[in-house]
């Protein structure tokens, strides 16, 4: 089984920036690769980014040159540095492990996701 937790949330003000991290425990040596997913009020879950072992990465067009997330293996730890924030980026973010695709369906282990509110 495998852990994750997510941290970082907050409140910004459009523009600003935020960083989010995410966590692995348990039986860490299964994961392989890692995911940012987000949910905002009314939608449906989407991925942000995910991330490889050997640090490939993959973006959603819609954060690509704003948010860049990285990988600390000796850490089991994820992040994502997001600048440039708009309101419409507003959701709970989810992390995601196990997994290599841009569905929900592709992965096997999430993490309760953390709160980020950009107001204008």
């Amino acid at each position: 089984q495998v852990q994750l937790v997510e941290s970082g949330g907050g409140l910004v003000q459009a523009g600003g920036s935020l960083r989010l991290s995410c966590a692995a425990s348990g039986s860490i040596r299964s994961i392989n690769a890692m995911a940012w997913y987000r949910q905002a009020p009314g939608k449906q879950r989407e991925l942000v980014s995910y991330i490889s072992v050997s640090y490939s990465i993959i973006y959603d067009d819609s954060v690509e040159g704003r948010f860049t997330m990285t990988r600390h293996n000796a850490k089991n730890t994820v992040y994502l540095e997001m600048n440039s924030l708009k309101p419409e980026d507003t959701a709970v973010y989810y992390c995601a492990a196990d997994g290599w695709g841009p569905l929900v369906t592709d992965w096997k282990y999430w993490g309760q996701g953390t709160l980020v509110t950009v107001s204008s």
